[in-house]
């Protein structure tokens, strides 16, 4: 879901680094990448034991549950993510959006299994919305409800505290994270420290937890259990709800450091809070309603609640990153409307800031607070997006070995299907919570789905109509032999969807004004299917002749465009436009709906409505708004 750069990013790791540099981007992977799944142990004993599907607190209960979380970490943390998955890199990038950009790059399937394809990678990254609102909302509440353990009176300040901390996160957002980035990485390798100290003094005074490890005490607790035993592997799911970010942001940091960073201090952390969680309730089974801060000496309930809170602000600050970021994903890719998109760094490319996506971001997770009321009825919500996210990772990663690296089909069939079924698994017992709430990310993930998809089809339709109004490059040359129009000394720059195709405003302009400008450039964005573009290829500049001259900007997804950049490189090829005298002309198409299509009328309309609220190009490509000149035009799909 993060992104990150060829310059100003964190640097991909080479053979050779140095034990100081993996060192230092360990660090800084620490408070990006591992704090949602690093702030779990507030919740994920605690609704296994006390949730809505709560077993009971026993000493058999105790260690399948225990077991079923450890193997949840080893097989899906571990195994299925960092060992395979990870492998399925775009260029450096993964997430699922990176994922589905390398299939469709490298496909050559039917229609229909390529649009299967796009169609699920799409609606995961959907999901990853609804995870995005709900992940702020019950990390920082479940820290906050602290507050009640310290004293019972306090419990009507854990809301209003909630709601004040988000609202101060989310306001905050315009400024970046620049300033306060180097402090996560230190502040989160204190929590798992602390967490794991806590647990490993419950560990000592009850060894027997330790037994655990072995699977045949998960397996033993399923069979005894039956449904209920099923259904608690919903919340045994919100210790591994941090998986796919691991993915996401492999980015930043390279394969390297995030796997020596899980391996060496975070699994070990975590496995130590759980195992002494599960100690202590075998020996006070009265605490499962929070057995967390049950680890906590009273002495230092205080701190504890302090430092529990900013761990979750620091796993909130990365999941809303991290749906800034897909956001322009999805812009690039061409599934969503042009947004203001600020960049909040100089020397950190990746740290955007996305004003709808945090205002949006921030009304839905203040929502969800206020609605739910506890973090035990927001857990009852969370897990579904994620798991049917990871199911659709799955899926997709199965194209790229058996498609893209052509590995053994036995081999990845056999692999897969165990995947798959862990996965499947999980999503089932998720599922059971649809009327518990599990509903809301999952109605977020399809509308926001829909938004994109609408937005695609809706373009593709638009473009269509507007081909069958104008020339070819070579046509619109060739009728200049035949009749020239009036030449007016001066430079313009025309945009255009299409390199190969005069844009209308150009000839609307020709038919009304009666003039051509003595050089005229067709400038074409194009978003190519990985996540950067050295600057040697993204630039490309073709003389047509006649004054006319292409210039083609080729940008990564993970980049965003910028007229001065592309003059800079086009001037080293040939093309001596002068920025400040040249007029830029948009065309503004103005969508009135009619035709007959495969598209339905109220979907035309959302297109109609998404059109209206796109930011206009000018303020996308950064172009001088005094040297514009928009000619609006009606288009009927």
């Amino acid at each position: 879901m993060a992104s990150s750069t060829d310059s100003g990013e964190l640097p991909h790791l080479s053979g050779d680094s140095s034990f100081k540099s993996i060192a230092s981007l360990s660090l800084v992977a620490l408070g990006v990448v591992f704090g949602d799944i690093g702030t779990s142990p507030l919740y994920a004993i605690r609704e296994c034991f006390h949730g809505d599907y709560g077993i009971a607190v026993s000493h058999d209960n105790v260690l399948g549950v225990l077991s079923l979380l450890f193997w949840a970490l080893i097989l899906i943390v571990s195994l299925k993510y960092l060992t395979f998955i990870m492998k399925a890199d775009n260029e450096g990038e993964g997430g699922i959006l990176a994922l589905t950009a390398l299939i469709i790059g490298h496909s050559r399937k039917n229609r229909h299994e390529r649009w299967f394809l796009v169609a699920i990678g799409l609606f995961g990254a959907s999901l990853l919305y609804g995870d995005g609102m709900i992940t702020p909302a019950i990390s920082v509440l479940s820290a906050v409800e602290g507050l009640q353990i310290i004293a019972p009176a306090f419990k009507n300040l854990v809301i209003p505290v909630t709601v004040v901390i988000l609202t101060g996160l989310f306001f905050f957002q315009h400024h970046g994270t620049a300033k306060v980035g180097a402090f996560f990485g230190p502040i989160i390798m204190v929590w798992f420290a602390v967490i794991a100290v806590l647990g490993l003094i419950e560990i000592i005074r009850y060894p027997e937890i330790l037994k655990a490890v072995f699977p045949w005490y998960g397996f033993r607790f399923l069979l005894g259990n039956h449904l209920q035993g099923f259904l608690v592997l919903g919340a045994v799911f919100l210790s591994v709800t941090g998986a796919e970010a691991l993915y996401a942001d492999m980015g930043h940091f390279g394969k390297t450091p995030i796997r020596l960073t899980w391996a060496l201090f975070v699994l070990p952390s975590l496995l130590l809070n759980y195992f002494g969680q599960g100690a202590l309730l075998l020996a006070s089974p009265q605490e499962s309603h929070h057995p967390f801060y049950a680890l906590v000496p009273s002495w230092g309930l205080i701190p504890m609640v302090i430092l529990s809170t900013t761990a979750t602000i620091i796993a909130s600050q990365a999941l809303i990153t991290g749906v800034f970021s897909l956001t322009q994903q999805a812009i690039q890719l061409g599934y969503f409307p042009r947004l203001t998109i600020r960049h909040t760094s100089a020397g950190h490319f990746g740290q955007i800031y996305v004003p709808a996506a945090n205002w949006g971001l921030m009304v839905s997770t203040i929502g969800l607070v206020i609605g739910f009321g506890s973090s035990s009825r927001l857990a009852a919500a969370y897990g579904v997006a994620v798991t049917a996210t990871m199911l659709i990772s799955t899926v997709l990663f199965y194209y790229v070995a058996r498609d893209i690296w052509k590995w053994n089909k036995v081999a990845i069939d056999v692999m897969i299907t165990f995947f798959f079924i862990i996965d499947l698994s999980f999503f089932g017992a998720s599922a059971s919570k649809l009327l518990h709430g599990a509903w809301f990310p999952l109605v977020i993930g399809l509308f926001i789905f829909t938004l994109l998809y609408t937005w695609k089809q809706g373009r593709s339709l638009m473009l269509k109509q507007l081909k069958d109004r104008t020339l070819t490059v070579d046509e619109f040359i060739q009728s200049l032999s035949l009749q020239q129009p009036q030449r007016v000394s001066g430079q313009a720059v025309y945009l255009t969807a299409n390199p190969d195709v005069i844009p209308v405003a150009l000839l609307h302009n020709m038919r009304h004004n009666k003039i051509l400008h003595s050089e005229v450039a067709l400038f074409h964005f194009s978003t190519e299917r990985v996540p950067r573009v050295p600057n040697s290829r993204k630039v490309e500049v073709v003389k047509c002749g006649d004054g006319i001259y292409k210039v083609v900007a080729r940008y990564g997804f993970m980049e965003s465009p910028s007229i001065r950049q592309v003059f800079s490189l086009a001037h080293h090829k040939g093309f001596h436009f002068r920025l400040e005298a040249t007029s830029f002309f948009l065309s503004r198409e103005k969508i009135v709906t009619g035709l007959k299509s495969k598209m339905g009328v109220w979907r035309k309309k959302l297109y109609a409505l998404m059109m209206r609220n796109a930011i206009s190009a000018t303020g996308y490509y950064d172009l001088p708004s005094g040297q514009v000149i928009e000619i609006g035009m009606q288009v009927q799909i």
